[in-house]
């Protein structure tokens, strides 16, 4: 029988993998399956652009996998069973179950409401494309003068405002940040950020956190009432709790706890990886949940298995981040360059240079879930198996 490994997620984390795994091992010897919710490949990093209005094309993930021996199969993951290493799935064909021998579990993210009262019933957000598109069928409908609230700091929050700002200069946009806008960044770069709010004529409300959604403005710690006909809620991500309920380890954030390779603390033969994956970083602290993640991730989760696998030394690839990229729009970003502690270096990259760089950078990763097995060799691995008693073929 063939070692079946089954992918949970095709974002950025579980569709560079099962490429990878396509690339690497033999299908005499594997059967990999990828399981996703939704048909089209979804570049997360562009959906603020998808609901200010800007039409994007979807790859087909049926036209991605074709011809590479990854299986694709559509349906929404209900429960993980670790003990019996099986998957439970919903789709239009109705409730079933896959087998596995080596799981890799990249689920992604979704909003994290944080509990406060009136954001899941009136707050509007980017981290999935339904949610996007009913953003932009919400936007489409304000009139000049209508008024955007963003909620959060982070990349997310600021990538949505100045891209709304630019595209709809007959919108009022706010941004709400519980800090100080751009903290992290070197002193210059954060200049830069502030120049471009101030040009896209952005309002900011530094040091106010929100602890209240309503339908026509957002309510202050301080009792301070923002007006808002939509509020973007960008305040940070949460993982589904399947991991949880399914008896793996976790972390307080739902997140599945990893070793160094991405290998499950407590089921060995479950990976993670991306915004699902507990792991620390070269630096000793935990990876945060963004794109670059998953790519570490992923990298180091499919070397894992693969040498795992084929009797191989698990390699260790790099956790280390080298800088962030944040787009202001679509003519205007920034590169800020970190250290190994992700304490920015004084050296920024920033205007039409940086948005040019931030550009390539989303069309490479596209390019790379467009063409997974791209650089196939000629000759891929087989597994060090042996036959069990039963005749079944087993991992050594």
């Amino acid at each position: 029988m063939k070692h079946r490994i089954v992918v949970l997620g095709a974002g950025y984390a579980g569709a560079f993998a099962a490429g990878n795994l396509a690339r690497r091992l033999s299908p005499a010897d594997t059967e990999i399956t990828v399981v996703n919710a939704v048909p089209d490949f979804v570049e997360r990093m562009r959906l603020h652009q998808l609901a200010i209005g800007q039409d994007l094309a979807f790859r087909k993930l049926a036209d991605v996998f074709a011809g590479t021996g990854v299986r694709l199969r559509l349906a929404r993951v209900t429960g993980v069973d670790p003990e019996r290493r099986t998957v439970a799935v919903t789709s239009e064909d109705g409730d079933g179950e896959l087998a596995y021998d080596t799981l890799l579990y990249a689920l992604g993210s979704s909003v994290a409401h944080h509990g406060v009262p009136g954001v899941a019933e009136y707050a509007f957000d980017v981290t999935g494309r339904s949610s996007a598109l009913r953003l932009r069928e919400r936007l489409a409908g304000l009139g000049e003068g209508g008024t955007v609230l963003v909620v959060g700091e982070g990349l997310t929050g600021i990538e949505t405002a100045t891209e709304f700002a630019e595209s709809r200069a007959d919108l009022s946009v706010a941004l709400a940040a519980r800090g100080e806008l751009g903290a992290w960044l070197s002193p210059k770069a954060r200049r830069h950020l502030r120049q471009a709010f101030d040009r896209l004529g952005i309002t900011v409300h530094e040091h106010t956190g929100i602890e209240a959604v309503e339908p026509t403005r957002a309510i202050a710690a301080d009792g301070t009432s923002i007006p808002a006909d939509v509020t973007v809620w960008s305040a940070g991500f949460a993982v589904h709790p399947i991991a949880a309920a399914s008896g793996l380890e976790v972390a307080e954030t739902g997140q599945i706890v990893v070793d160094r390779t991405m290998r499950s603390v407590s089921h060995p033969d479950v990976y993670a990886a991306g915004d699902c994956a507990y792991a620390i970083g070269e630096n000793g602290r935990l990876l945060p949940m963004s794109c670059a993640s998953a790519g570490f991730t992923n990298m180091q989760a499919t070397a894992a298995i693969i040498a795992r696998l084929t009797g191989s030394e698990v390699p260790t690839t790099g956790l280390k981040y080298h800088g962030n990229h944040i787009s202001l729009g679509r003519r205007d970003a920034i590169f800020q360059m970190v250290d190994g502690d992700v304490r920015s270096k004084s050296w920024y990259l920033g205007g039409r240079t940086a948005a040019r760089l931030k550009s390539g950078v989303l069309k490479g990763a596209g390019w790379g879930i467009a063409h997974p097995t791209f650089g196939m060799p000629k000759r891929k691995r087989r597994l060090a198996t042996a036959p069990d008693r039963a005749g079944v073929r087993v991992a050594a």
